[in-house]
């Protein structure tokens, strides 16, 4: 691959840690150790959150069955090679304005083969799923409790709730009458329904969260991301599989039948601020934008500087937000 990679700018030996980063940008960050050169361990370590690593997968899945069901293998592809092809003009790009100078010539000492044993890859398989249940049962869980803290505090006023009370109670009598005498309870039933969904809706807004979403939202809205995406999209910079943990801690604030819940991908798919242009944009975004927080540590790590870490949530997160308003608004012409 070496004469591949010198035509971006790259050594040979980025491909294998730019392979890695499709399973975990963590490991692929730390396997840039192979490469002599400081400039090509850095360029490297730029372009590998490009590569759509596992954790963006549960992203893709949700949006992808509600909004593509007929065209699930092509999105999901395409969604891939666009992050190879940002990861291949970024690498150009850089290798033109940061990094122009002599590049280094490709030397490799090839070791000896080993075929693996099943021992072996019995213990790699094991030690990787046991890192990922750690991270599971450790950082996403309490990440995930954080934002639900963060989404259900604070309360609505006394006086509010007492409001909603009130209106729950008036609409909960006459449903209770129509049923005696016969009436319209289809009717009644759907205006308690719309009366759950604002209370939850206003008591999301009121929470340190939402007002959070709400201040992000007139900056997103090009993109067509409203405040509810925005909070999830802030989780997802401590770890990708956030998104939709926070996406569905949100919507389920208003869920009303808890025996019987809603699809996630359904409730997205009905919710009218919802449309295929935008989440096709989210997916892009969800691709490119910043790194994770451990993958940004391990760029510190990696560097021993926190310039390029943050040069790298800066850059990419600015490429994100212009390649989802570019799709939103390219897609709204065709569908």
């Amino acid at each position: 691959m070496d004469k591949l990679m010198h035509k971006i700018g790259l050594h040979g030996k980025s491909f294998i840690p730019l392979l890695m980063g499709f399973g975990c940008n963590v490991p692929a960050i730390m396997a840039t150790r192979t490469l002599e050169s400081r400039k090509d361990r850095v360029m490297t370590m730029l372009i590998i959150p490009f590569m759509s690593c596992s954790a963006r997968l549960p992203v893709y899945v949700l949006l992808i069955s509600a909004f593509f069901p007929h065209n699930q293998g092509l999105v999901l592809f395409s969604i891939y090679l666009i992050g190879i092809l940002i990861a291949v003009l970024s690498s150009v790009l850089f290798k033109k304005l940061l990094f122009a100078k002599q590049e280094a010539p490709f030397v490799m000492e090839l070791p000896p083969y080993r075929l693996p044993t099943m021992l072996g890859l019995a213990i790699h398989t094991g030690e990787r799923t046991f890192e990922y249940l750690k991270k599971a049962g450790t950082v996403i869980l309490a990440i995930s409790i954080i934002l639900w803290a963060a989404m259900a505090y604070p309360q609505l006023p006394l006086d509010t709730r007492a409001h909603f009370a009130g209106e729950q109670q008036t609409i909960e009598a006459n449903l209770e009458a129509a049923k005696a005498s016969g009436g319209d309870v289809a009717a009644l039933e759907g205006q308690l329904t719309a009366l759950h969904g604002e209370r939850a809706e206003r008591a999301l807004q009121h929470s340190f969260a939402g007002r959070l979403g709400m201040a992000l939202e007139p900056l997103t809205r090009p993109a067509g991301f409203d405040w509810r995406t925005d909070i999830a999209l802030v989780g997802g910079f401590a770890a990708k599989e956030v998104i939709v943990a926070t996406l569905g801690t949100a919507y389920s604030l208003g869920d009303i039948d808890p025996e019987d819940p809603t699809p996630l991908a359904q409730q997205i798919r009905n919710d009218g601020r919802w449309t295929s242009a935008t989440a096709l944009a989210l997916l892009v975004f969800v691709l490119l934008y910043a790194p994770c927080l451990v993958t940004v540590a391990a760029i510190r790590q990696e560097t021993g500087s926190w310039g390029w870490p943050v040069f790298s949530m800066v850059f990419n997160t600015l490429i994100a937000f212009g390649a989802a308003v570019a799709v939103r608004h390219v897609t709204m012409l065709f569908l």
